[in-house]
This record gives structure tokens, C-alpha cells and sequence, in this order.
């Protein structure tokens, strides 16, 4: 009898009996090593708090790490490991837009559900792909939040576009390309260099003598603080440095404050949203990681959340959980959620974007007008 009880309890909560007895595995696929670790961290941190939630809902999930150490070629050997040795229910990741982009055709080779939390190349949703599926905002998202805003604030007549030619770079770099060309901004400069180069001071010198009204860059971490720091010491003035998130939306970032106060980046998510539990998930990762929280743990905490979530309903099984994927809607830190065909994309969540400005050494959300009454500060004052 008590046992009846209780499976009827685990029908209640919409799980099959298969699924709450025994562990869930999924694949998880992260950059821990390696030039992108610091924003790894982050995602992993926010992988530790969604296993914490699902035990709670009594989903009971074994997660199988791979780091790919930003590399295509790793993570695709990751994802054969995990799809056909490990037989995981579902994959989580990768971090980086080149390594996405190089696994998803691996996901529909073996069938496997994959979810994309954080990499944003527009291209990764564009190939038709049933098997593939992505929370993040696209590059067309962070470029368009951005150029929107400082159009509003001011008057900016031209832009230049500085970018790492990675897959995320080249692809934000077209974007802001595109909405500037739409919106008649006149693009004064157009540079692409090799991530981890050691200078780029004559390439900042090149676009100082366009004067730009605005300064567009796609950078993670490491060449975000170094480009920053040349371009104050080559005297870059523009009305505006506009960040494309990853290395601009990163703590590392904003503790530079000599170089980085002011910068604008985009953002998918900051605490002063509305979204159901947000504020929350702020509080606990700052107690348990003594750290201030990002996007990209929030999108990767979204993500394993409903992966499990769809997993253990279910029950492990692969096509099942590709059925709920694509057929779901949920509603959580990172607000609504669902997949959808649009614009040529498949399986794509349309998800709203931010931007958030570095006062002082800590982000502050300036934009939209509708998530915050903080004021931007606009144009960019002179360096000291």
C-alpha cells in the first residue's frame, strides 16, 4: 500500500517511476581549463545550484563533465564520449560558439538532446537541426540592444566594429554590421584580430583616427582587459565602448576600474529582473560561492533546470525528451522559455536582452528603461 502511495505521488509530479529511482545521466560539456576558464567557472557554479534544485524536486541527476578547454576538436570527441559511451540522456553546453557550433551536427548524428546555454553565433540555430536547442540570446540580440541604446541617448553618427576573429566575434562583428547599416550609422572601421595577441595598439590607433561616436568590441576576458587598456593609453574617445557580453560582462572585467568603469556590455540576465526567482538565485550564489553572479550562471543554471526537468519526466529516454523540448514552455530566472522556429532559426528561445554598465568596479542594469530606473551614464567621460 505504501508503495502504491508513493508511485502515485511520483505521477503527480509528472515523473514516471523509471525516473525518480534511478539517476538521470546528462552530459555536460564546459570550458574549465584553458583561456575561458574564469567564465567556465561560472557556468559550472551555476551547474552546481541546478543539481541542488532538481534534488529537491526529487529528480536525482549524474552529471558527466567533459572540458573541452575552448576547443572544437575536444568537444566534439567530448560529445561522441557522451553520446555513445557515457549514453547520456541529454548534453548541456558547450561554453564557446566554436565549440557549439562544431557539436550540434553531432547531436543529430546520434540522436542525442542537446541544449545550448550560453553560445550565442547566430548559425548554431540556423541548420535545420531537430536535436539542438538553444536558451541564449543570439549575436543579432547583444549587438541590437546595444546600438538601440546609444541611439536613444544620444547622436551618434558613425561606429567602429573591433572583434576576435572566433566564431562568436565574426558573428557578433556581422551583426552590429548589419543593425548599423539598417539604423544609418556609418561604419568607419571594421578590424578583426587573432584572439591572445599581445598588442593592439596600432589597431586602436587606426580606428582613433576615424573618431568614431562609438566603439562596438567582441572580446572574452583576457583581450577585453588588454584592449581596454590600450585604447586609454592611445587616447580611443569615443561617445561610447560598447561590449558584446563574454568578456565584458565578466567580475574579471570590472575589477580593472581604471579601465573599465563606464564600459556598456549586454547582458541576458542581472538580478533586477523579474523573472520568477531571480533575486534568489543572486542571494544564493553569492552565500555559496562568495562571488557576484553573471549571465552566464544564470543561463546555465536555466538550462540544466530544464533539462532535468524534461529528462526525468521522460524517463531518459532520448526521443521523449527531444518531444519536450520542443514542445515545452517554462517560466524561471531567466524568464519565459521556449523553442521556436523563426527568422530562419529552429529551436531557438527568443530571449530578452539587458545591458549593463561598470560604475565603480560592479555592473549596474542601465537598460531597458522597463527593468531598471538606474540612468546610464552617457557619453563616455574623458580618461583621466
Amino acid at each position: 500500500m505504501k508503495r502504491s502511495l508513493i508511485a502515485l505521488a511520483i505521477v503527480g509530479l509528472g515523473l514516471s517511476t523509471a525516473a525518480w529511482s534511478q539517476a538521470v545521466k546528462i552530459g555536460v560539456i564546459n570550458s574549465t581549463s584553458g583561456a575561458e576558464a574564469p567564465i567556465g567557472e561560472t557556468i559550472n557554479n551555476g551547474y552546481i545550484l541546478a543539481v541542488e534544485d532538481l534534488k529537491k524536486k526529487g529528480i536525482n541527476v549524474e552529471l558527466i563533465r567533459e572540458d573541452d578547454t575552448g576547443k572544437p576538436q575536444i568537444s566534439m570527441s567530448a560529445m561522441e564520449k557522451l553520446a555513445t559511451r557515457d549514453n547520456v540522456a541529454g548534453v548541456v553546453g558547450p561554453y564557446t560558439s566554436a565549440c557549439a557550433n562544431a557539436v550540434s551536427k553531432l547531436a543529430e548524428k546520434y540522436r542525442v538532446p542537446l541544449l545550448v546555454p550560453v553560445a550565442s553565433k547566430e548559425d548554431i540555430t540556423r541548420q535545420g537541426l531537430k536535436w539542438l536547442f538553444r536558451l541564449s540570446a543570439t549575436t543579432d540580440d547583444y549587438a541590437a540592444i546595444l546600438l538601440n541604446m546609444a541611439l536613444k541617448l544620444g547622436k551618434p553618427k558613425s561606429v567602429a566594429i573591433i572583434n576576435e576573429n572566433t566564431d562568436f566575434g565574426t558573428s557578433a562583428a556581422k551583426s552590429a554590421k548589419a543593425f548599423a547599416e539598417k539604423n544609418g550609422l556609418k561604419i568607419v572601421a571594421e578590424e578583426a584580430y587573432a584572439k591572445g595577441s599581445p598588442d593592439y595598439r596600432s589597431t586602436l590607433t587606426k580606428i582613433k583616427g576615424q573618431n568614431p561616436d562609438l566603439v562596438f568590441m567582441v572580446s572574452y576576458v583576457a583581450d577585453g582587459i588588454l584592449l581596454m587598456r590600450q585604447a586609454r593609453e592611445v587616447g580611443l574617445q569615443p561617445q561610447a565602448f560598447l561590449g558584446a557580453g563574454a568578456g565584458f560582462g565578466n567580475p574579471a572585467f570590472a575589477k580593472e576600474t581604471d579601465i573599465s568603469n563606464n564600459v556598456f556590455s549586454s547582458t541576458q540576465w542581472t538580478e533586477e529582473v523579474t523573472w520568477p526567482g531571480a533575486k534568489e538565485f543572486a542571494k544564493r550564489y553569492r552565500e555559496k560561492f562568495n562571488k557576484e553572479p553573471v549571465y552566464h550562471s544564470a543561463n546555465a543554471y536555466a538550462s540544466l533546470m530544464i533539462m532535468g526537468e524534461t529528462a526525468a519526466k521522460a524517463g531518459g529516454d532520448r526521443e521523449k525528451i527531444r518531444a519536450g523540448l520542443d514542445s515545452g514552455k517554462w517560466n524561471g530566472i531567466m524568464g519565459e522559455v521556449k523553442f521556436q522556429d523563426y527568422d530562419g532559426y529552429n529551436n531557438q528561445n527568443k530571449h530578452p536582452m539587458l545591458v549593463e554598465q561598470i560604475k565603480n568596479g560592479k555592473f549596474e542594469t542601465v537598460w531597458p528603461t522597463t527593468f531598471t530606473k538606474n540612468k546610464p551614464i552617457y557619453p563616455f567621460p574623458k580618461w583621466k
